[in-house]
């Protein structure tokens, strides 16, 4: 999983947003061999209240694992990087990036430029900082990361944050595209900041994504809400069930919902699904890594890794990396 501000909140109000929607469950559902679904859809309001309970659960590291490692080196990454603004791909309420925030607004006046696809987050975020930092210039960005990734009106140095290990939702050749196109918005001077989480005991990372209280299930089964209620499909939830494990080979989680029995479901203006017994939809992977592996992925989208950040016994690394000439 990855932080929910990265894959936020739905805005299907929007007609584009609902019309991407029907094109990305027709694309999953309807493909020859593994359904898929994308991440982004589990997160309503109840995803996201689901997903805040999954981040404070103990099996559940990433996220204070992360914010553990921010709050030991945001000094250093600042005084390393020297940025006049920090931009935030996939922000939401900006847990992580305050951290980065009080350090840099000790040397002088900063810019923060948050970008996430979901505009009432952004604003009520915006809000808050300008509270908590006076002198602080917010510009939030509506920007869905599959299209746009570019913090427009930036100073320089920017410090540019990918954060929350999403890098990991993305397979080696999207996690090159959308690192290649957030190169392609930086200029020689700035930085990218990247959480990726580390390849480490088996254990420890399946229960991460199987926790004993069932929360992961629950959020899960969310996304199959979700297409219910805005799509007017008729999934029974009670027929599928969670199952998420390390792909030892390819090096990530994957979430899935197993389809118990024989079933059709139905999704106007998609569909129908046919679903065989012990057939299952992958609804999220979670790439983890090496520092060997993340310098290749940086290397191949046009940059070149000059930092790696860990604690001393690692569960999660910050990647500090300059664009390439």
């Amino acid at each position: 999983m990855c932080e929910s501000s990265a894959l936020p909140a739905l805005t299907l109000e929007l007609t584009d947003a609902r019309s991407r929607m029907i094109a990305d469950v027709r694309e999953g559902l309807l493909r020859d061999g593994q359904k898929e679904l994308p991440p982004t859809y589990f997160y309503d309001a109840r995803g996201s209240q689901l997903f805040d309970e999954i981040t404070r659960l103990e099996e559940y590291y990433p996220t204070r694992a992360e914010r553990a490692l921010l709050e030991r080196r945001a000094m250093e990454i600042v005084e390393r990087t020297t940025p006049r603004a920090l931009a935030e791909l996939g922000a939401g309420t900006a847990t992580k990036s305050r951290v980065l925030l009080h350090a840099m607004t000790q040397r002088g006046p900063t810019q923060y430029l948050p970008l996430d696809v979901d505009g009432d987050t952004l604003e009520l975020t915006a809000a808050a900082l300008r509270t908590e930092f006076p002198a602080l210039e917010v510009a939030p960005t509506i920007a869905d990361m599959r299209d746009d990734v570019a913090a427009h009106g930036s100073r320089h140095p920017l410090l540019y944050a990918f954060l929350g290990s999403t890098i990991g939702n993305f397979d080696p050749e999207s996690a090159r595209d959308v690192l290649t196109r957030i190169r392609a918005t930086l200029r020689p001077t700035d930085r990218l900041l990247l959480g990726v989480d580390l390849i480490k005991d088996v254990a420890v990372l399946n229960a991460a994504y199987n926790d004993a209280r069932g929360i992961t299930a629950e959020f899960n089964l969310n996304v199959l809400r979700v297409l219910n209620r805005e799509l007017d499909a008729n999934f029974e939830l009670a027929a599928f069930r969670h199952h998420a494990f390390y792909n030892v080979e390819d090096a990530r989680i994957e979430m899935h919902l197993v389809a118990c029995g024989d079933q059709d479901v139905h999704i106007p203006l998609v569909g129908d699904v046919h679903f065989d017994d012990g057939e299952s939809v992958r609804t999220e992977i979670s790439c983890k890594y090496d520092r060997a592996s993340a310098t290749a992925m940086l290397e191949n989208a046009g940059f070149r890794l000059t930092d790696w950040l860990t604690e001393p016994d690692p569960l999660v690394a910050l990647a500090l990396a300059e664009p390439a000439a």
